[in-house]
């Protein structure tokens, strides 16, 4: 199979990269490095089945010859992280809106296959937990900026499914779940690499807010595993499918056990969401994915227990200086 990967030089889509290479696939991969890294995707350069250009998902011409190449496109050039959609609230609408219109443009004019990655950040501030497919989205107002990421995506969702309505267009959307894992960063808020170079350093381990919301992360290479399956699988045409862990942990629990498990001297401290980030910023309490669906249609288990994946973070980033972090 011949891919093509948008934002594959970033954390989750240079994994996917090697996952494809490994089956077998031709892959491409676009990415303007805004957020992505030529670091992720070095060692790839001399395999003959990659090839790679440091372009803009914007740019109509480079986009099209590209699309044209190959069978499927794996949809995952987005903004991320809350912070970077705080402060740049502008980029993430017009990236995440203009750059998947014209993906699925461009495809549909040749009939090309889409994986478009969504993210549980659509189902908003709805405490009906676990989210299924089909859960009602409960978004905040949109004169908070944070909400401004979760719409977009809703958007780019709906734009899919009205491609695979109206134009023919194979399309699979995946809403992931807090992907962790190698080469991920903290700089755009995440929290699993933030809690461990802060802990490895010896800083304080920064909790925003009360520290009891929750969340479920899921390993990396379960969730390109699962996006390279529903790729390939006939059924999940035209579908939506939540991918990622239920394994569910608050993120003051997960502070102290990345401080145990580092034997850190650092301090958990509690910092509100209003020196955080901005004032009034809300946030999600649970995000707990339903798995049944995927479950049903490809046999997706998550592999990677929480402590397993804390472990290959915390190896990652003691192994690299911290001028690297």
């Amino acid at each position: 199979m011949r891919s093509l990967v948008t934002g594959g030089a970033g954390f989750i889509g240079s994994h996917l990269v090697e996952e494809l290479l490994r089956r077998g696939d031709d892959v491409w991969v676009i990415d303007d490095l805004s957020t992505g890294s030529m670091e992720n995707i070095e060692p790839l350069k001399g395999q003959s089945r990659f090839s790679y250009a440091i372009e803009s998902i914007q740019n109509r011409q480079a986009m099209a010859e590209l699309v044209d190449r190959v069978d499927v496109v794996y949809h995952l050039a987005a903004a991320v992280g809350v912070r970077l959609i705080i402060e740049s609230p502008v980029k993430t609408i017009e990236t995440n809106i203009k750059g998947t219109e014209l993906v699925l443009e461009l495809a549909a004019k040749k009939r090309k296959k889409v994986v478009v990655t969504s993210t549980s950040e659509i189902y908003g501030k709805t405490d009906s937990v676990p989210f299924s497919e089909d859960s009602d989205l409960v978004l905040g107002p949109t004169v908070k900026s944070r909400w401004s990421y979760a719409c977009s995506k809703a958007i780019d969702e709906f734009l899919a499914l009205a491609y695979a309505k109206e134009k023919r267009l194979p399309v699979v959307i995946a809403r992931l779940f807090n992907t962790v894992g190698p080469r991920q960063t903290g700089r755009y808020g995440m929290v699993i690499p933030t809690f461990v170079k802060q802990a490895l350093s010896g800083e304080p381990i920064t909790v925003f807010g009360d520290g009891k919301q929750s969340r479920c992360f899921s390993w990396v290479g379960d969730v390109v595993g699962a996006l390279s399956e529903l790729a390939r699988h006939p059924l999940a045409v035209g579908q939506v499918f939540n991918v990622g862990s239920d394994q569910e942990i608050s993120i003051a629990d997960l502070a102290h056990c990345i401080k145990d498990m580092t034997h850190s001297p650092s301090r958990v401290i509690f910092v509100p969401y209003d020196q955080a980030y901005e004032e009034g910023f809300e946030d999600m309490r649970r995000r707990v994915p339903d798995l049944s669906k995927i479950r049903a249609l490809i046999g997706y288990e998550p592999k990677m227990s929480l402590g397993r994946i804390l472990e290959e973070v915390i190896e990652y980033y003691r192994a690299r200086p911290r001028e690297y972090w």
